[in-house]
């Protein structure tokens, strides 16, 4: 049976639509649900998916130039969009991102300059093309700046044409915005406006672009109803929401974050290793979870997957399933396994040859946290035994006497290799990457020497 669960699970990564341009006729919302994507849903909104090919958006806010995981969830809902047959436009904020969206924010975020919103524009756009087919013959998806159609409007056409539908009392009832003046920081006449400004975004699209449905995070629901209503009001058009729920982790902690901050789809910010790494320490709750959000595998394979890994928790089925799936989707197929290769080097697998065919940046994402011995370059040149250098030079043992103990006993290695020559020349032929040395004293205790 587990065999078979591997074969099947190997045939859907091969063949699945991450790789190829290939939809299906699907519900949208039946394949949401499922996945225990939808939180809410504004009447007629599954209706007008199941009547004919419908246009929707989901904004992206350009406050840095990668997305991070946390981007992930919005971003596949716009894949299953496209899967379904229906076109997805991804809308990146070039205007609004200069305001900030005030939705679930304690604080006024930090003003972005032009040129720093345009920098994050062209790190997104690559981002989403790993995602969704913008080259596909009869279905493309599409993004647009909503900086397009707000660089040339004149304040007064905007309060006048637009502000008019949206009266005060629907603002002041809206829930982020009453949450916001009930904080003790300050609430902006700029960031008041943020909503008057994405219902425009909605109300362009619907003119312009036929777009009749916006998705979401659930956070952003008031935002979305109210570029609705600013549709129904000026166009008087129909027009829909969808959103999911926001993403929690089973302890309560923030997802998207590790230890060392936002886990981003950047390989320059968060390593492909550390980014395979955060979906393979994920717990066994959150698996279940992120395996239905974060793949493409269908339920039966999903079910098949859950009741293999119930059997034995300790292979870590699901978590593999998710992080490889993940990583190939937003890196590469030679970032996975070069990842792979790397988390085996931490069990006792890797060897010397293993750890030179990391690259730099994966192999000090590995031992990220390894306590780091500095020594001179001069130090490798003098030709010193093993038993000196590892005591007199680097100081990983007090003194000659415990090291060469250790050494006798075999519980020491220099990268992977266990050394057993007490008369061992450690020299710069030894390094890795030309600068570094891996020292194991026992099972558990690394050390990294840089030679400088």
């Amino acid at each position: 049976m587990f065999e078979l669960l591997l074969m099947r699970y190997a045939l859907q990564i091969s063949f699945s639509p991450i790789f190829e341009a290939k939809y299906e006729t699907m519900n949208f919302v039946e394949e949401l649900r499922w996945r225990g994507m939808v939180q809410d849903i504004m009447p007629g909104t599954e209706e007008q998916l199941l009547k004919e090919p419908t246009t929707a958006y989901i904004g992206f806010d350009p406050t840095a130039d990668s997305l991070h995981v946390g981007s992930l969830v919005p971003i596949m809902i716009l894949l299953h969009f496209q899967r379904c047959g229906h076109h997805p436009i991804a809308l990146v904020g070039g205007a609004t991102g200069l305001i900030g969206d005030p939705s679930g924010k304690k604080a006024e975020r930090k003003l972005l300059q032009e040129s720093d919103v345009e920098h994050n524009l062209d790190g997104i756009r690559k981002q989403l093309s790993k995602f969704l087919d913008f080259d596909h013959p009869t279905n493309p998806a599409t993004m647009v700046n909503n900086m397009d159609w707000f660089r040339d409007m004149h304040v007064i056409n905007f309060y006048r044409d637009i502000g008019k539908y949206l009266n005060m009392a629907y603002l002041l009832g809206k829930a982020f915005i009453k949450d916001r003046l009930s904080q003790e920081t300050e609430f902006s006449f700029t960031e008041f406006n943020y909503i008057m400004l994405q219902s425009y975004d909605f109300y362009w699209l619907y003119e312009n672009r036929n777009c009749k449905l916006q998705l979401g995070g659930s956070d952003q629901w008031g935002n979305i109803t109210a570029g609705a209503e600013l549709i129904r009001k000026k166009a008087r058009g129909e027009a829909y929401a969808l959103t999911t729920p926001l993403m929690t982790k089973a302890d309560g902690s923030k997802f998207g974050k590790s230890e060392s901050g936002n886990v981003w789809l950047d390989a320059k910010k968060t390593s492909p290793y550390a980014f395979y790494q955060f979906w393979l320490n994920a717990a066994d709750e959150d698996a279940k979870k992120f395996i239905r959000i974060f793949t493409l595998l269908d339920q039966p394979t999903i079910v098949a997957l859950e009741e293999e890994h119930a059997k034995a928790p300790h292979l870590r089925l699901l978590q593999k399933a998710i992080a490889e799936e993940v990583t190939i989707r937003v890196h590469s197929k030679s970032d996975y396994e070069t990842a792979l290769e790397a988390s085996e080097i931490l069990f006792g697998k890797g060897t010397t040859e293993s750890l030179k065919r990391l690259d730099e940046a994966t192999f000090l994402s590995v031992f990220e946290g390894v306590p780091q011995v500095k020594i001179s370059k001069s130090v490798l040149d003098a030709n010193h035994n093993i038993v000196d250098f590892l005591s007199d030079h680097t100081n990983i043992f007090p003194s000659r006497g415990e090291a060469r103990k250790m050494l006798q006993a075999g519980g020491v290695s220099m990268n992977k290799e266990k050394l057993t020559d007490l008369e061992l020349v450690v020299n710069a032929a030894h390094l890795i990457n030309t600068r570094y040395l891996l020292v194991q004293k026992g099972k558990k205790n690394y050390y990294l020497v840089i030679a400088e």
